[in-house]
Formats: structure tokens, C-alpha cells, sequence
């Protein structure tokens, strides 16, 4: 519990230290190779830590500790998820490692999908919003001038 509780938290301030430094770094500025080469060696301990370690710890941790084993049948609240082969209504049997490896499926989603979203926060950083578009009438026209203050 402890190297998985551990492997979050320093993806956690990875992240937010990659997040701290990406609102002070102003967009264009120019790239020194030191710079380059400190930020890929950041990003490649990021990538691997999330999709390498994590997983593993998760893995190990439902291994060991909390003992998912392949014959421990998963039957959910109740035995609503009981198995018909068990005597119950579910039509197939879940096991422990079934979840566990779902769960490490999950952490992988979440990986990618924060992977992705830090990749368009750093793309788009610096950039003006876009102004929302001005009320049309009905004909399609603009409601007042461009330019002109509303009173």
C-alpha cells in the first residue's frame, strides 16, 4: 500500500510541478539545449513512472497484500454478482484478479487521458481565448455595430 500510495504521490507533484513551470514559461520563448534536454529527461521519468511503475505497484499491491488471487470469486454487495455456476443469477463468474486487472486498465485510461490533456495545456498556453460571437437577429445581422460601446 505504501509504494502504490507513494508512486501516485510523485506523479502528483510531477504533474504539478510540469503545470507550475508551464503558467511561468511565456509561449515562443526560445529553448536552450540544457533547457531541452532537463525538460525530455522530466518528461521521460513522467511517462515511464506513470505507465511503468504505477500499474506494477498496483498490480503488486493487489498481488500481495490485499491477496486477489484467481480462485477468490468476486460477488459484489449482496452476492448480486454470484456467479450461476455458484448457484446464483449472474450469467458469469468474476474473480478478484478480473478486477484487479480492470482497475489497472483504469490507470492506464487515466494516464493517457491526462497524458493528452497536459499536451494540449501546454500547446495551447498563451494563446488569447476567442471573443464569444455577437447576438444575431433573426435576419442573421448583428444586433449592434462592431466596435460600438454598449450603453
Amino acid at each position: 500500500m505504501v509504494a502504490f500510495t507513494l508512486s501516485v504521490v510523485v506523479t502528483i507533484v510531477l504533474t504539478a510541478a510540469i503545470l507550475a513551470y508551464m503558467k511561468r514559461r511565456p509561449a515562443g520563448t526560445p529553448v536552450t539545449w540544457g533547457e531541452a534536454m532537463f525538460g525530455s529527461m522530466i518528461v521521460f521519468f513522467l511517462l515511464f513512472w506513470i505507465y511503468g511503475v504505477v500499474p506494477h505497484q498496483w498490480l503488486a499491491w493487489a498481488d500481495n497484500e490485499l491477496n486477489w488471487r484467481s480462485d477468490k470469486l468476486f460477488v459484489g454487495p449482496g452476492e448480486v454478482l454470484k456467479a450461476q455456476a455458484q448457484g446464483g443469477s449472474f450469467p458469469f463468474t468474476i474473480t478478484y484478479v478480473v478486477i484487479r486487472d480492470l482497475i489497472a486498465v483504469v490507470i492506464y485510461g487515466i494516464a493517457i487521458a491526462g497524458n493528452i490533456a497536459v499536451w494540449m495545456m501546454w500547446q495551447n498556453r498563451g494563446k488569447p481565448k476567442a471573443e464569444p460571437a455577437p447576438e444575431l437577429s433573426t435576419f442573421g445581422r448583428p444586433l449592434r455595430r462592431e466596435g460600438a460601446q454598449a450603453s
